[in-house]
């Protein structure tokens, strides 16, 4: 019974940042990123993108409590290129493949339905 509301899960509270940046001073070009109200799904994403940048030297995340939705994202990249820019990049690069995603599945979607093959 100690289990949250559901939309705590993603409802975020008044006077709570989504984002939570935090340098660290130990590592040269590494931050860490708190994000509330967001679970596996993006941080999977988000690393394995990461990931595929030749920028980033070292990425992971992990999810500090299963009761709670958020994560922390580390992220360490190349000295001449600042961690925040690297992701705000491949978050930009994630957009525009989700955005082509929609663009198939709507195209996909309109061919069954010419097609006569509704879901209705």
């Amino acid at each position: 019974m100690n289990q949250p509301d559901r939309f705590e899960l993603f409802l975020l509270p008044d006077g709570v940042k989504k984002l939570n940046i935090t340098p660290d001073s130990r590592i040269p070009n590494t931050v860490n990123i708190k994000f509330e109200r967001e679970d596996h799904t993006l941080g999977n994403l988000l690393r394995s993108s990461l990931l595929q940048d030749p920028r980033v030297l070292f990425v992971a995340y992990k999810i500090e409590h299963p009761l709670f939705a958020n994560f922390v994202l580390r992220l360490q990249t190349e000295e001449d290129s600042p961690p925040l820019e690297v992701l705000r990049d491949v978050i930009m690069v994630v957009i525009g493949q989700l955005e082509e995603l929609k663009q198939q599945f709507h195209k996909e979607w309109e061919i069954k339905h010419i097609a006569g093959d509704d879901y209705d």
